[in-house]
């Protein structure tokens, strides 16, 4: 049997997600490329000059993979009601871009390292 990996790496090679779902990973590698977009526009227009690295990546990676509720919030909408949510055991947010359910198994996020 032949079973193919998918490894989503950061902008620093940090692996940040492993999963046997192409479409997960190209969904997740999609977040962290509009997660470092919107970092780069805060540090440049010194919002929250004095917040650590760690803390602006870890929002900015929340806003990109929350974007459908963000962009509701910003035109004035309540945000998607979230499904009763299952025990999660990675206690990682939900993404905006979702794998399909017989993936999910398949997918292991990576956290950063303290």
């Amino acid at each position: 049997m032949i079973e193919i990996e998918y490894i989503v790496k950061d902008k620093h090679g940090m692996e940040r997600l492993r999963t046997a779902d192409k479409k997960a990973a190209d969904a997740y590698d999609k977040a962290l490329e509009i997660a470092d977009r919107l970092a780069q526009l805060l540090r440049e227009d010194q919002v929250l000059p004095d917040l650590p690295n760690a803390d602006l990546e870890e929002l900015t990676i929340y806003l990109a993979r929350n974007a459908r509720n963000v962009e509701r919030v910003l035109k004035g909408k309540e945000p998607e009601p979230t499904p009763p949510s299952r025990e999660r055991e990675d206690h990682s947010e939900p993404t905006a871009e979702k794998p399909a359910k017989d993936a999910e198994s398949n997918v292991t996020e990576l956290k950063r390292a303290p």
